[in-house]
């Protein structure tokens, strides 16, 4: 691999790759870059109130944009055989730092969650970075199922249930439960049997409901759902500002920057309510484009999917298309009121070093299987005494 290629938006080899993944790439590029737009006019604010300057959230995310980039360079141009192969090993070592954060002294909690270790001046949330991994892996598991022996299987499930158990004790209920819909997710499009799979979603259903039975928060964030405004100071504060939010942005919104709830009213408006300064400020027809982004990166994911003919490059596009845009959906029902208040970040838009390494090695990842599984094209010779030859592109 090329030095160039490690260098964030130094990449001129792009312009050989498949028509899939060259959109891909560039469509990946609009939503970081709009989401680094929103992140600095929510962030502003508050990060100029508290740190006396209102850059500096804005610029630490650019750092963690070019450490991500990095990593979305290395997958773009590496073969899915090889990161395939040595998924397992990493799946294991970050499943050991998320139960290393259940360990006292060693994990940092924040608002009752203790989810982050911080290794000298920074905090790393390993629930986030294993969520492209799970994709590979579960892709790699349940592609090859029929070839695989009873203990492999067994083995890997453990692992799978064991890695949603930790992170549900964080506890996170939002990030296991989407972990645990994107690997059903992926089993169900591998052909798993039902049985397996009703079976699982029995499971899962029930360690949510003991979950919320046991941990009296998450009951309040259920209630405070269905009726935000019988508490409105305390449990139903966040959604009543969200909506207020929302709503204040009219077809049009108020204006880039001009955003009114984010100045305090609106809490953790640069990581979990995102959208709604977004939809404040950008207004009815800013969402409605922010969908058509999100149905069309949807639409090229499943195009890359359908194309591909390895069954575990199948599930990858998929599991990336799951893990990108049904994370966005689920961020944006939550600020919409459409869903119960969770602590998921909107992929490419929230601020977060974890989180966007995480989204931009999973976009990585989805543009690799483009490049992988691009179209043959014929290239005429103009020379009568020569064949025409068929050559690859886009690997």
């Amino acid at each position: 691999m090329k030095l160039r290629y490690l260098i964030p938006f130094v990449d001129t080899s792009s312009k050989d790759w498949a028509l899939d993944a060259r959109l891909l790439r560039w469509l990946t590029f609009l939503w970081l870059s709009i989401g680094l737009v929103v992140m600095f006019s929510a962030s502003y604010p508050v990060a100029d109130a508290t740190l006396g300057d209102g850059l500096y959230y804005f610029k630490i995310q650019l750092l963690w944009i070019s450490l991500g980039m990095i990593g979305f360079n290395i997958l773009v141009h590496s073969p899915l055989r090889y990161i395939l192969g040595i998924t397992n090993w990493i799946v294991l070592f970050l499943l050991g730092l998320i139960l290393m954060t259940l360990l006292p002294g060693l994990g940092t909690s924040v608002n009752g969650a203790t989810r982050w270790l911080v290794i000298g001046p920074v905090g790393i949330q390993p629930s986030e970075l294993i969520k492209p991994f799970l994709v590979l892996q579960s892709a790699r598991i349940f592609g090859q199922w029929e070839r695989l022996s009873w203990m492999v299987r067994l083995s890997w499930i453990g692992v799978f249930v064991l890695t949603l158990v930790a992170i549900l004790l964080q506890p996170n209920l939002s990030t296991a439960s989407l972990c645990g819909m994107m690997l059903w997710l992926i089993a169900l499009a591998s052909g798993l049997s039902y049985s397996y799979l009703g079976g699982a979603a029995g499971i899962g259903l029930l360690a949510a409901v003991v979950s919320v039975s046991i941990k009296s928060y998450q009951r309040r964030r259920l209630i405070s759902f269905l009726n935000p405004w019988a508490d409105p100071r305390q449990d139903g504060y966040q959604l009543i500002q969200s909506l207020l939010a929302i709503g204040s942005g009219g077809l049009f919104g108020t204006g880039y920057g001009l955003s009114q709830q984010k100045l305090f009213y609106l809490p953790i408006q640069y990581t979990d309510f995102i959208f709604a300064v977004f939809a404040e400020e950008f207004g009815f027809v800013g969402c409605l484009l922010l969908m058509l982004m999100l149905a069309v990166y949807a639409t090229l994911g499943l195009k890359v999917a359908v194309k591909a003919s390895n069954r575990v490059h199948q599930l990858v596009a998929i599991g990336v298309m799951i893990l990108m845009v049904g994370q966005s959906l689920l961020n944006i029902g939550v600020a919409t009121g459409a869903l119960p208040t969770t602590g998921l970040p909107f992929p490419l838009f929230s601020y977060g070093g974890s989180s966007m390494i995480a989204s931009l090695m999973a976009a990585g990842l989805l543009i690799r299987v483009a490049r992988e599984n691009g179209a043959e094209v014929v290239s005429l010779n103009r020379s009568s005494t020569t064949k025409p030859t068929i050559e690859k592109i886009g690997i």
